[in-house]
């Protein structure tokens, strides 16, 4: 799903927000996300899950054409973990699904 179709359905299970109002509303919950991420916060969303910041500590790494060393800084990475709901729903609609890979 996009962003867009976010909006989309957004406005459409709301008959009372008008399709600029959605597209604010969506862009003000993701802006404070990423705000709240970058100062170093976490996101609970009970039910969905919990976004955070990751830290990669500096590590040597490989060129892969030459082989040579390179060295790779630290860096924050954001982390989603899903919520135990999420989880169970994906779950139970997959094995709902006959998911048979075709040979």
């Amino acid at each position: 799903m996009t962003r867009s179709e976010l909006v989309e359905e957004l406005a459409a299970r709301f008959s009372q927000l008008t399709q600029r109002d959605a597209e604010y509303s969506v862009k003000a919950i993701l802006d404070a996300m990423n705000d709240a991420l970058v100062r170093g916060h976490r996101i609970e969303i009970r039910g969905f899950g919990s976004f955070s910041v990751n830290h990669r500590a500096p590590r040597l790494g490989r060129n892969p054409r030459n082989g040579e060393s390179v060295d790779i800084p630290e860096k924050r990475v954001p982390h989603f973990k899903p919520g135990k709901a999420l989880r169970e729903s994906v779950d139970m609609r997959t094995t709902t699904l006959d998911v048979t890979p075709k040979v």
